[in-house]
């Protein structure tokens, strides 16, 4: 399947998702074991396990691990929208709210756009569990700048 992107390139999903994989390694996305799972013409989709590696002292995801799921989803979604060949993406804001615990398992974000400007985007980031319950949402802003 072929998808035409926002910024008008047209990739398999195969691509855009090895592609977001691929500049994981060696990064914060690798030590949480971000996976990207999913992508349409509008939505970006990870993965992240929950374990003691991410639990906070109560047994339970670490909210800042959630965040950096989010942050992650939302930047990364972002690319998909800009000329990568003379344009770059840089957060600005995010936000993050809570609203259950997770103990183990899978979660999986949803990000989809809200705004997609020239020069800002802000997109909207859905966390589910494996019951496909939200367990936290969060809107991520970017900046859109030219390479130098």
């Amino acid at each position: 399947m072929t998808i035409t992107l926002p910024n008008s390139q047209s990739l398999t999903k195969d691509d855009i998702l090895a592609q977001c994989n691929s500049i994981c390694k060696n990064t914060l996305m690798e030590t949480l074991d971000i996976k990207f799972t999913d992508c349409s013409e509008s939505t970006l989709e990870a993965t992240m396990p929950v374990s003691p590696v991410n639990h906070q002292p109560m047994g339970i995801l670490h909210g800042g691990a959630t965040a950096a799921l989010i942050e992650t989803v939302g930047s990364a979604i972002s690319v998909m929208y800009i000329d990568n060949d003379t344009q770059i993406v840089k957060g600005i804001e995010i936000n993050v709210n809570h609203l259950k615990s997770v103990r183990n398992g899978n979660i999986r974000a949803v990000a989809h756009p809200i705004h997609a400007g020239r020069s800002t985007h802000i997109f909207q980031v859905d966390v589910f569990n494996e019951e496909n319950q939200r367990i936290a949402f969060g809107k991520m802003t970017n900046m859109v700048l030219d390479k130098r």
